[in-house]
């Protein structure tokens, strides 16, 4: 008698389609878990989803809305996506973003209302990648030099800058923090020197913010890095195989460090952009309840870590958080927005598995005895 089950064999050939079939198949199948969801609960899925398009991409001042919720998660999506392809899991991107929203407004407030404006801005992205690269480098150095779980090590440290950055406005009299008038009673930070705003482009029924059309920038920069130039190339190494890399005589503690400091950097130029295109201010709780580091790891994950997938998944996933803001109110589901990412997330993470492993069924005896004879 034989009993039959089921296990995961690699795949020795990958289809070219593959590649491209599981974000879109994972994020059908989360639409349609989240459908079964709404639908136990009483809700049509239909009228929700909808309603969540409408709100998102069609309906007048929606796409612009969008954008603004797409620009940080197009930054903190970079930043996992980077990290990710060679194998280092960066799970600090909140720490990073919220040490680059500091970096970037500090300098902001410094050069003051009489500096140009263009140098404002320029500096603000040049501080906010020091802030965010420089909290990478931390869990970068230990995972390099001291084999130290990078995962825990980033993660922790995104509680620490929340800390730092509550301290600054609401535990001390910091340079942040705006000390007169009603900052005096209640804790605030200080507004921006206008000049430091950056700009929002207007193209008639949409407004682009400059932080966004910065990140597209970026990010056909990363592709042309990672697929043109010879640090991309130890990149690809690196993240595949470290030990061949080493026999090539590359540097791999060296290529996981910067690579730590570039994911870093991009975070904190996402918090420079909060800051500067959006709050005007530095806001600890409002960086805290964003979870904008942790939604870049569902970009990352659903764009297959390609920099210029994470532009149109930090889109479509702008549009599904920009229509929770709309559609926020008694008749529509408390926390929608956030079980769907989840579950994008989920199915990301099994069409992965499913990519490089197939389901192989096999059978085996079942009630056999053996026995071994000496020899």
């Amino acid at each position: 008698m034989r009993r039959f089950g089921f296990r995961l064999e690699p795949r020795s050939d990958l289809p070219k389609w593959l590649p491209w079939a599981v974000p879109v198949g994972s994020f059908f199948a989360a639409l349609l878990v989240g459908a079964i969801v709404l639908g136990v609960t009483g809700q049509n899925p239909l009228s929700v989803y909808a309603r969540i398009v409408d709100r998102a991409f069609i309906s007048e001042g929606a796409f612009s809305g969008t954008l603004v919720s797409a620009t940080p998660l197009l930054f903190t999506g970079l930043c996992a996506a980077v990290a990710f392809r060679i194998g280092f899991f960066n799970i600090g991107g909140e720490g990073q973003f919220v040490m680059g929203a500091i970096f970037g407004s500090g300098i902001a407030l410094k050069l003051g209302a009489d500096a140009p404006g263009v140098l404002s801005v320029a500096a603000m992205i040049v501080f906010g990648a020091i802030g965010g690269g420089l909290w990478a480098l931390i869990p970068g150095i230990l995972k390099a030099r001291f084999r130290t779980n990078e995962i825990i090590t980033s993660l922790m440290l995104n509680y620490v800058a929340a800390v730092i950055a509550t301290y600054l406005i609401f535990d001390s009299n910091s340079f942040w923090r705006e000390l007169s008038g009603s900052g005096a009673v209640f804790p605030k930070g200080k507004v921006l020197p206008t000049v430091a705003w950056w700009p929002k482009l207007d193209f008639g029924s949409i407004i682009v913010p400059f932080g966004f059309l910065l990140g597209m920038v970026i990010a056909g920069w990363l592709y042309a890095l990672q697929r043109k130039t010879r640090f991309g190339f130890e990149m690809r190494v690196v993240g595949g195989a470290p030990t061949t890399a080493r026999y090539a005589g590359m540097k791999p503690t060296r290529v996981v460090v910067a690579v730590a400091a570039l994911s870093g950097a991009l975070a904190g130029i996402g918090g420079a952009t909060d800051v500067g295109n959006f709050r005007h201010i530095l806001d600890p709780k409002g960086l805290q309840q964003s979870g904008f580091g942790y939604a870049g790891i569902v970009v990352a994950a659903l764009a297959r870590l390609n920099p210029v997938a994470v532009v149109f998944v930090a889109i479509l996933l702008g549009g599904i958080t920009n229509a929770g803001y709309a559609l926020r109110g008694p008749d529509f589901p408390a926390g929608l927005v956030g079980v769907l990412q989840g579950l994008i997330l989920f199915c990301t993470l099994g069409g992965e598995v499913l990519a490089r492993y197939r389901i192989t069924r096999s059978a085996r005896p079942s009630g056999v005895e053996t026995t071994l004879e000496p020899a």
